[in-house]
C-alpha cells in the first residue's frame, strides 16, 4: 500500500537469508513442514502451500515448523476469483472421465467452487505472523494487504508479464516472484483464462528490471548455475520447486516421486486436464486424452478430479496421475533438503 509515510520496518527481509535459495510452495503435499523447516535451516526460505488445506491444518503447519528451527520461513496463499465454469462443459467433461473412474474404481468428486478458506487463513496469518506470506493467482485487496503490513509481514507476490508485475508494484507489495513458462506446476497468470505467458524465465527478469523491488526468478531452476544465471539477469534470489519434490523431507507421493526419477517420462507439458488451470506436468496418458476437453474451470475441475487423483496415487498409476513438474525436471537430484539447497548455490 503506497503513502506518503515510510514504511514499519519488516521482520525479514529475503537479502539478509545465508543463501539466495527459496524452495517454491508446493500444493498437495510436498510442501511439508519438515521441508520448510529444513530449507530454512540450511539458510534459504522454506515454505508451506496452504492451497487445498483447511485453515486449521495450516495453523498446525505454521506451529510444526516453529517446533523444527527458529528460522524464517513463508506460507503461500491461493486469492480466490469469481468463477469461470460452464455447466454444460463441465458436465461434458465429467463424463468423458467416466472410464478412468471406473478403471480405478474410485467415484468423481462434485465440482464445486469455493475460496479456499481465503478469510480464515488470513486471520491465521494474522495471528501466527510468519515472516513471510505470498500470494498466487492474483493481488489482494488493499486492506489485505495493510493488515499484513501492519503486522510486520513481508509479502511476495507471484506475476508471470509486465502487465502483472505492474499491479502487484502499485498495490505495494514487497517483491515479486517472477514466474517464467519454464516452472511446474500452476501458472501463476491472474487471468484464469488467458493463455499463459511464453517469455522465458531469463527475458522476463530483464523485462522487469526497472521496477523498485526485488525480483525472485521461479522456473527451471535446478542448479548452481541456474541460480547463477538468474542473478545475473537481475534476480536477488531462486525460487525453486522441482528441485525439491525428490527431497527426503517432501511429501511427495510415491508414484510421482518415482515418475520424476524414470525415464518413461521424457518431456512436460502444460495442461488443464487435471484443475481446470494451466499448470505444467510430465506429459501422461490422462493429459493426452483429456486435455483437449477439459474446461478452463478452477477449481471446480479441481474438485471433480480429486478422488480420481487420490485413488491413482493409492494404485501407483502415474499414467492418471498429476506429475507436476518443470523442465529441467531430468537434472534434478534425490536427497536431503540441506543438499539441494547446496546444489542450487552457484559455485566459486
Amino acid at each position: 500500500m503506497h503513502t506518503d509515510s515510510p514504511r514499519p520496518a519488516r521482520a525479514f527481509d529475503l537479502r539478509t537469508r545465508a543463501v539466495p535459495v527459496v524452495a517454491a510452495p508446493m500444493a498437495g503435499g510436498p510442501s511439508t513442514a519438515a521441508l520448510a523447516a529444513a530449507v530454512s535451516a540450511a539458510g534459504g526460505l522454506g515454505f508451506l502451500a496452504a492451497g487445498y488445506k483447511t485453515a486449521d491444518a495450516m495453523r498446525q503447519e505454521i506451529q510444526a515448523v516453529r517446533t523444527l528451527t527458529q528460522a524464517p520461513f513463508g506460507v503461500n496463499v491461493f486469492v480466490p476469483q469469481p468463477s469461470t465454469a460452464n455447466e454444460e462443459a463441465l458436465a461434458t467433461y465429467a463424463r468423458s472421465l467416466e472410464a478412468d473412474a471406473a478403471a480405478l474404481e474410485a467415484a468423481l468428486g462434485t465440482p464445486r467452487h469455493d475460496d479456499d478458506g481465503w478469510s480464515d487463513k488470513l486471520d491465521v496469518l494474522l495471528d501466527l505472523a510468519p515472516a513471510v506470506v505470498s500470494f498466487t493467482f492474483d493481488v489482494p485487496d488493499q486492506n489485505v494487504l495493510a493488515a499484513l503490513e501492519a503486522a510486520g509481514i513481508a509479502v511476495l507476490q507471484t506475476v508471470t508479464s509486465r502487465a502483472e508485475a505492474d499491479r502487484a508494484v502499485a498495490a505495494g507489495v514487497d517483491a515479486l516472484v517472477v514466474q517464467g513458462p519454464e516452472a511446474g506446476g500452476h501458472r501463476g497468470t491472474f487471468d484464469a483464462l488467458a493463455e499463459p505467458g511464453t517469455t522465458p524465465l531469463l527475458e522476463l527478469l530483464d523485462e522487469l528490471r526497472d521496477l523498485p523491488v526485488p525480483l525472485i526468478a521461479a522456473g527451471g531452476i535446478v542448479s548452481g548455475e541456474d541460480t547463477r544465471a538468474a542473478l545475473g539477469h537481475g534476480a536477488i534470489a531462486v525460487q525453486a520447486g522441482t528441485a525439491f519434490l525428490r527431497a527426503d523431507e517432501a511429501g511427495t507421493k510415491a508414484a510421482h516421486r518415482a515418475a520424476l526419477a524414470s525415464r518413461e517420462f521424457e518431456a512436460t507439458a502444460l495442461t488443464r486436464a487435471f484443475s481446470g488451470r494451466y499448470a505444467r506436468a510430465l506429459l501422461n496418458d490422462f493429459m493426452r486424452d483429456h486435455d483437449h476437453d477439459a474446461p478452463l474451470a478452477y477449481p471446480e475441475v479441481h474438485h471433480l478430479t480429486a478422488p480420481l487423483r487420490a485413488a491413482a496415487a493409492a494404485a501407483g498409476e502415474s499414467q492418471r496421475l498429476n506429475l507436476w513438474a518443470g523442465v529441467n525436471v531430468g537434472r534434478t537430484i534425490a536427497g536431503s533438503a540441506a543438499d539441494i539447497v547446496q546444489s542450487l548455490v552457484p559455485s566459486g
